[in-house]
Parts: C-alpha cells; structure tokens; sequence
C-alpha cells in the first residue's frame, strides 16, 4: 500500500525552519471497504447536470410519491413554539413506540409488546444492530441473492462472512429447496438473513418458504433477521406473512422495519429492531445507547404517519403496480432483455445484452444522451455475493410517474443499442 503524503508547514515558520513530511495512512478497513453500488456512480450524474444533462433517475428507492401530510404536519405543529431540540430517550420516544405497537403491528395481526421493539436510525442500523447481535468477528450469515448491497457492506465492517444460497432471474428469483441452505452451512453460521419482499428482486416470500426458513433456523439454532420494511407493497393475493408469525421461532427472529418505505418519508431516518428474544432487545438497547437517540424530528414525522389512512396505502400500492407493468413490458420489449415480473417492492432486476452492466451504466453518464437526457440505474454485481453472478444484471427502481418512467425506459433503449454496436 502506497503512504498519502502530506507537506506540512509551520503558520509562523522560524529561521532556519525546514518543511517536514509526514506520512498518514488511511487504515486497511477504510480503504477495503466496499462503495455503495447505489451511490458510487452520483459523481458520474452529478457530472452530466454540469454539463446541463436531464438524469432520469432509476438507481435509488426514493419514490417521488406524496408523504403523508399528517406526517409533514406533525413536524410542523411540534415545532411551533419549540425552543430546543433534546435528546430522547435511547429506546425512542414511548408515544411513537406506543404507536407503532397499537396503531400499526396489532392492526396487521403481529403481537408485541412496547418492551419489544426499539426504534433505531431507519432500517440500516436496525439490520446491522441485528447482525452484530446475531454474529461475532469471523462468523458466517446466510444470505439470499440478489440480497440488498448494503448487508455485504455492514458484514463486511463486523467481520462477517455472508454466505450465498443463489437464485436464478430466469426462474423468477425462486427460492430454492431448504438443502441448499444446508449446503452453505457450517459451524460458523449464525443467522439467515432475508428481505421480503426483496430489494432488489421483488421477490415475495410465500408462507410455506417462510415456515420452512423457520423450521431450518430452529433446527439449527439460528436466528432469522427478516428485513420487512417493504411489507405494504405485495402484489399478489396473498398477503404478506412476517417471521415473526413463524410458530415456534419466537426467540429467532429478528424483525427490521422502517418508516422509509411505508410512508415515502426517506428522510425522517426511523426504523425499528423488533423480537421477543429478551436478550436481543437487552443488546440492542445498549447499542442504541451508544449513538444516544433516534432522530427527533424524524420520529415527530412517524408518530404523525401512524394517522395514514387506508386509502393512502390503496392508492399508492395501484400506482406502483401501474409503474412496475410500464417497467416490465417496456424492458422485455428492448431486444435481448428480460426482466421478470416482481411480486414485491418497487424494483426489478433487468438481463442485459452485455458483458458488463457497470460499464454500460457508466457510459450511459458519461457518453450518451437523448436531447440532453439520459438514464442512470444500478449495476447489480454488488447484490451477489457468488463470482461473477449479475455481471450483466441491473436493479432498476420504479419510482418515476408513469410518463417519465416511459421516457427514461426509452433512452435506456436508445443507449444500449448504440452502445452494443
């Protein structure tokens, strides 16, 4: 590794003073961390708007759906005649936690109790509390892939390896038999790790994959970190089924979900970490007391979220089934493409025509424009932990009105015909 150098000068140099050189170096887990496949390219975009360039934007799940205004209006009139903003308490604040326990989880038939659950920095510190609560340095998590990216970057910081059951984008994302589960275990195995729906696949967990993950897990005495923060959005009749209704896996699952999703309200930055495990939430809360409390004004904003009426859900499911078949017809229809139909989130995985779907994303920044407009998605490698599996795949967002979301597929379509010329 080659030192950063730096020529450091004195302010008020005395005669005679030389300049010195001192050598810094940046520590190995820093510089061996992984990017974020969905952000490293924003230089790239950022880049095309200097140069007056339009970027339909695809590569991240930040809808441009309406938050509710009970939330918006809930920060308002807290702040009104506010002073200060303290700190609460590290758990976060009893109303919203109250809140999220009888207003939201009993109406969807999930039973907790307010000791049960802790509200966290949105659903990214949730799932690394869990992970570091489930596994220690040099232990292994079971992942299934495509898996969303950031788990890779959190192990990756704990010291946990991530071992892959893979599922193949022709067959749909299907989850595979429970043996090939038992084929990546090993003695150093802690917990399986889920999202369900999945980012970035779609793909929904039905009941019967989901008992039989429990089943595996209480055999083997793991837990189940079941990522659940896109759980409204399920495009099928049946409805979601949470671990944490798995009979008899009480004391193995932990449940990670956000407000982000549910109420497009991205910014606020609340999630929560929920079990029955005793000892997980004793963990978890002293986790939590490390980085002191939640954001305030982001659990104003969900505390007024739980107000959101049904038809907010209703309307905003209808719009992202209209975006995901726009999505999906529009891709299938580019020649070589294949994107299945995801049943879940707002996301699906696209085939391409390539042999690298990174550079194609990157010359789409860089070289290629429609009257002053261009796409940016996501390279989908980095969703895969298997070597060289998504090479030529991409995560694409539904998360544009239907019109915009045309025009965007549309310079995608452009753009990789003439760049496979």
């Amino acid at each position: 590794m080659r030192p950063v150098c730096f020529i450091a000068f004195n302010p008020l140099p005395l005669p005679g003073l030389k300049p010195y050189i001192m050598s810094l170096n940046i520590s190995d887990k820093a510089r061996l961390m992984p990017a974020s496949a969905i952000r490293k390219l924003v230089p790239l975009a950022d880049a095309a708007k200097s140069r007056g360039i339009k970027v339909y934007h695809l590569n991240v799940g930040a809808p441009d759906i309406k938050s509710p205004d009970c939330a918006i209006n809930a920060v308002i009139d807290r702040c009104k005649g506010l002073h200060h903003l303290s700190y609460t308490n590290s758990a976060g604040l009893l109303e919203l936690r109250e809140g999220l326990v009888n207003k939201y989880y009993k109406k969807i038939g999930i039973d907790i109790e307010v000791s049960e659950l802790l509200v966290e920095v949105a659903g990214s510190e949730a799932f690394s509390c869990a992970m570091q609560i489930a596994a220690d340095r040099g232990d292994e998590i079971i992942v299934v892939e495509p898996y969303y990216t950031n788990y890779q970057t959190f192990a990756y910081l704990n010291g946990i390896t991530l071992k892959a059951v893979h599922t193949d984008i022709r067959q749909g994302f299907a989850i595979p038999d429970i043996s090939e589960f038992e084929k990546v275990l090993t003695d150093r195995t802690r917990a399986v790790l889920i999202s369900n729906p999945c980012n970035p696949s779609g793909k929904l967990f039905t009941k019967e994959e989901m008992l039989a993950l429990g089943e595996f897990c209480r055999r083997h005495d793991l837990f189940l970190i079941s990522d659940e923060v896109y759980r409204e959005f399920c495009y099928t009749d049946e409805p979601h089924f949470s671990a944490l209704k798995i009979p008899g896996c009480e004391q193995n699952v932990i449940m990670v979900d956000s407000v982000s999703k549910r109420y497009n309200l991205c910014g606020a930055r609340i999630g929560c970490i929920v079990s029955h495990n005793k000892d997980v939430m004793a963990a978890a809360m002293k986790f939590a007391q490390s980085r002191l409390c939640p954001p305030v004004l982001g659990q104003y904003a969900a505390i007024g979220a739980l107000d959101t009426p049904q038809s907010y859900f209703d309307e905003v499911k209808a719009e992202y089934i209209r975006r995901r078949d726009c999505a999906v017809k529009m891709l299938n229809e580019i020649p070589g493409v294949y994107a299945p139909n995801p049943m879940g989130a707002f996301y699906t995985v696209a085939e391409l025509p390539v042999e690298d779907a990174e550079d194609f994303v990157k010359w789409m920044l860089t070289d290629f424009s429609v009257d002053g407009q261009t796409t940016m998605v996501t390279p989908a490698a980095s969703f895969y932990k298997t070597p060289d599996a998504g090479k030529n795949h991409i995560r694409l967002a539904y998360v544009l009105d239907v019109p915009d979301l045309q025009k965007a597929l549309e310079i995608l379509a452009a753009g990789l015909e003439k760049y496979r010329r």
